[in-house]
C-alpha cells in the first residue's frame, strides 16, 4: 500500500517553528525519505545556517526565495512578491515531481499574512498535493482555512523569550 502523507503545520507566536520543521526534516531523511525545503522569508543570508547544515544530507534540498533583510509588514515592494510567487511555484513543481516524500514550506503562513501571496494560491497547492506527499508549512498567523484543511496543527506559544529583555537574536542558535 504506498504512503499515504499528511498536511501538517506549525504556527504561533512562540519560538521554534523552522526548527520544529528542521527536526522533521532530519528525522524523515534518517529513514531515508526525500524531503524539499522551500524558505519563503528568509534569504540565503537568514537560512545560511539551515542550509549548511542540512547540506550534509544528500536527500534534503533546500532552496531560498526572501530577500536579505527583514520584510515589514506593510511595506512590500513587487520583488518580494515576485520571490514569495517563485517559492510557491517550487513548493508544487517538488510536490508535483514525485522526487519528493516531504516538501516544507518554511514562512509560508507569513508570506500569505504579509500579503506577498494570495491565500488562495496556497490553498490551490496544498489542494493539489499529491496523496502520498507530506506537506510542512510553518509561519506565525496560519490562515482559519489553511488549518481546517490539515491534519496535525500545533501552535508554538511565547511563554518567556529573552528579546524581551533586550538579548539579540544570536548567530548560530536564533538564526
Amino acid at each position: 500500500m504506498p504512503r499515504k502523507g499528511l498536511v501538517t503545520i506549525f504556527t504561533g507566536d512562540g519560538k521554534g517553528k523552522t526548527t520544529a520543521a528542521i527536526g522533521t526534516a532530519v528525522r524523515a531523511a534518517g529513514y531515508g525519505l526525500r524531503v524539499y525545503i522551500v524558505f519563503f522569508l528568509k534569504g540565503k543570508m537568514f537560512s545560511q545556517g539551515e542550509a549548511l547544515s542540512l547540506e550534509r544530507f544528500p536527500n534534503i534540498k533546500t532552496v531560498s526565495f526572501g530577500a536579505n533583510s527583514w520584510i515589514k509588514k506593510g511595506a512590500v515592494n513587487a520583488q518580494a512578491r515576485t520571490q514569495a510567487a517563485k517559492a510557491l511555484k517550487a513548493a508544487s513543481k517538488a510536490m508535483d515531481s514525485g522526487d519528493y516524500d516531504l516538501v516544507i514550506m518554511d514562512e509560508v503562513n507569513g508570506a500569505v499574512d504579509f500579503g506577498l501571496i494570495p491565500l488562495e494560491d496556497v490553498i490551490e497547492v496544498v489542494t493539489a498535493r499529491p496523496e502520498s506527499v507530506d506537506l510542512l508549512l510553518t509561519g506565525r498567523h496560519a490562515d482559519a482555512r489553511i488549518i481546517q484543511m490539515a491534519d496535525v496543527v500545533t501552535e508554538m506559544v511565547n511563554v518567556k523569550h529573552a528579546f524581551e529583555r533586550g538579548v539579540k537574536a544570536r548567530e548560530g542558535i536564533d538564526f
